[in-house]
């Protein structure tokens, strides 16, 4: 008999189901509209991207299996109201939805932090989607999922990691075809040691573009290391 799909299965089997975690952590939320607000990280292993930018590559192998109610009672200790699924890549674990779903019964408020290869379409609604369109500049916008775009909500954000000028251009170029701030809130974040942050505040600024300039916090606060 097949195994019954997540939507009708009972609350028992979902917390039972096994995902592989890197790291569970508080921390202050460095990106995206909720930044700045303590929030806990579950940090999921494995990811089918290979972005030349990447600072979790630790992730791509390292971690332990956990049911998810042990998921669950790890995130209750540290009494906050705001958690962030991450990876890696974490919806390369099928599991990930069933996560994601109970942290919403729980009344979290729940944000998933995709690079948008994979497809986000049975995503809980309650989840905030903070979709990662890869730029040329990261090696990986061939495996752009393109068709996730129509899935977004206002309630949704589209990240763009820009490298330099020519990211810069064609992240520009995705915010008209798509009509992208029309769909969600829209962010520019300059890649970590490869562009000055000034300057894509200096592009944004004389291109008049609708879109949301951030930085990474958390690498502000405490550079590279690991549970931040």
């Amino acid at each position: 008999m097949s195994p019954l799909p997540q939507e009708h299965e009972g609350v028992s089997a979902r917390l039972n189901r096994v995902l592989v975690v890197n790291e569970i952590f508080h921390s202050i939320q460095g990106e995206t509209n909720l930044s700045g607000l303590p929030t806990v990280f579950i940090r999921l292993t494995g990811c089918p991207l290979r972005c030349l930018y990447c600072d979790t590559q630790y992730a791509f192998h390292e971690g332990r299996p956990l049911r998810i109610g042990a998921i669950l009672e790890a995130v209750s200790e540290y009494r906050t109201r705001h958690v962030t699924v991450t990876g890696g890549e974490p919806l390369a674990q099928k599991d990930c939805p069933a996560l994601l779903n109970l942290l919403c019964d729980e009344s979290y408020t729940v944000s998933l932090e995709t690079g948008g290869a994979l497809d986000i379409s049975n995503i809980d609604p309650r989840v905030i989607r903070v979709l990662d369109l890869k730029t040329p500049g990261s090696g990986e916008s061939l495996r752009n999922l393109y068709g996730n775009l129509a899935c977004l909500t206002s309630r949704d954000q589209v990240k763009f990691v820009i490298c330099d000028r020519g990211d810069y251009e064609w992240s520009r170029q995705k915010l008209q075809e798509f009509r992208l701030p029309d769909r969600c809130e829209v962010l520019f974040s300059p890649s970590h040691g490869q562009l000055a942050a000034v300057e894509l505040a200096e592009w944004i600024l004389a291109d008049r573009l609708p879109v949301r300039f951030q930085l990474q916090i958390h690498k502000y606060l405490w550079g590279e290391a690991r549970g931040h």
